[in-house]
């Protein structure tokens, strides 16, 4: 999961080696931490959100299937 997440957002950002990600797994799932550089923040959520809100969509629907729940958070 960690390594699906940070593949998708390396690919949108312009620095994907200051991109970091990390699982941490808590009692209702897992919870996952996406770290970029200040100026990809802005790709990363994408107008209005749509691009966060479609990640958190894909996690989650892979969490799902694994049974799993999963959250996705951008830390600055």
């Amino acid at each position: 999961m960690e390594e699906f997440v940070a593949y998708l957002v390396k690919n949108m950002v312009d620095a994907p080696e200051r991109v970091d990600v990390r699982t941490v797994e808590g009692q209702n799932g897992f919870l996952i931490e996406i770290r970029v550089a200040p100026e990809d923040v802005g790709k990363v959520v994408g107008r209005k959100g749509n691009v966060i809100r479609s990640l958190r969509t894909l996690a989650m629907t892979i969490g799902a299937r694994l049974g799993r729940r999963v959250h996705l958070e951008i830390v600055q």
